[in-house]
């Protein structure tokens, strides 16, 4: 990820630019984090305070983060904190979304049972990416399986969740 650092009535120190993008290697964690990818920082001072400003367009949403303080050090952890808040609440959504429909399905499915046996069917465009790509989006869509196309064979692949909490990968032949 590249970090675009501005300054308005401040210039921009070499200790100021690293700790900004030691503080976002945070994200790599988290979202799928692609090397086009431009963090933009500002930093602007007021008589009295310090503000910073983070927007991060990622390929699932915009995070953004604005804070206002006495030191800039300070500024830029509160801005992290403010960012991990908006990860966390933006994957306990996609957490509750999913889990209200697999409720649904399964009312469905049960007063089905009696009936004749519908099978869903889905389509889906796959998505050239590595492997840790399709893991983070599988985590970020709270699914249990990820399907992809591998960005070094070419070939379609399937990335799954284990009971015992690692990662299995299916490599089709």
């Amino acid at each position: 990820m590249k970090v675009q650092i501005y300054g308005k009535n401040i210039t921009i120190t070499q200790g100021m630019q690293e700790k900004v993008e030691n503080k976002l290697k945070f994200l790599d964690k988290y979202l799928i984090i692609d090397e086009n990818l431009t963090a933009n920082v500002v930093v602007k001072i007021h008589p009295n305070d310090v503000k910073v400003e983070i927007t991060i367009p990622t390929k699932l949403a915009v995070l953004r983060a604005e804070v206002t303080h006495k030191d800039f050090y300070a500024a830029v952890d509160l801005a992290i904190d403010k960012l991990e808040d908006q990860i966390r609440r933006q994957k306990t959504r996609l957490e509750r979304k999913h889990k209200d429909k697999l409720a649904l399905s399964f009312l469905e499915n049960e007063s089905e049972k009696e009936e004749d046996v519908y099978v869903r069917t889905k389509s889906i465009s796959v998505v050239e990416m590595d492997l840790e790509e399709a893991i983070m989006r599988m985590e970020m869509l709270g699914h249990d399986f990820f399907i992809y196309r591998d960005d070094e064979t070419h070939e379609i692949n399937v990335v799954y969740a284990r009971h015992d909490g690692g990662y299995g990968c299916i490599e089709v032949e």
